[in-house]
């Protein structure tokens, strides 16, 4: 039995989980979000709880055991709290900063890199270094964050570009680390 599928997934209050046949759908307080997923697999709902149950131990049915369960966890989580990722730039002259609903960012670029908005993604600028991406939908949070981070990777010696702020670089020394032969 796969230790994360057998696991109920509790419904809060305030959240209506609803079952199809082969689709989840959740709503709650910040929004809704469906999931379709493999007619194999058997999802019920009781007593404030979700259970994913597979069918038998094939492969097949086994890789997909945590995976339905985990995606309708995410969504129950994503409707609730929502999803955060935080994204630090650094650089000198490198700076972000938004504009109506686009996302304005320097890059050390001839030109500014345009990020326009995108539906129920929010992306804040609490000050020029520092932006947050989020939303309910976890994928399409971490999707966007990779989108922004993509436009200006940190570079191992001097640490600019984009990045996570839970991201550690791992330095390299350049030209002067190299010692003397």
């Amino acid at each position: 039995m796969s230790r994360i599928g057998r696991l109920p997934i509790p419904v809060p209050a305030g959240v209506n989980v609803s079952i199809d046949s082969d689709s989840v759908c959740v709503s709650g307080p910040k929004g809704k979000l469906n999931l379709n997923y493999v007619k194999d697999m058997i999802v019920e709902l009781a007593d404030g709880f979700v259970t994913v149950k597979r069918p038998s131990d094939a492969k097949k049915h086994k890789s997909l055991h945590g995976l339905t369960r985990t995606l309708i966890a995410n969504m129950i989580e994503g409707v609730t709290k929502g999803f955060a990722k935080e994204l630090d730039v650094n650089g000198v002259g490198y700076r972000v900063s938004k504009q109506g609903d686009k996302l304005i960012m320097v890059l050390g670029y001839s030109h500014q890199v345009i990020i326009p908005a995108i539906d129920g993604i929010n992306i804040d600028v609490p000050n020029q270094n520092k932006i947050i991406v989020s939303g309910i939908d976890k994928q399409e949070v971490g999707q966007v964050a990779a989108e922004i981070r993509r436009k200006r990777l940190p570079e191992p010696y001097k640490g600019k570009g984009i990045k996570y702020s839970n991201e550690v670089i791992r330095r390299k020394a350049g030209k002067a680390g190299k010692g003397k032969k």
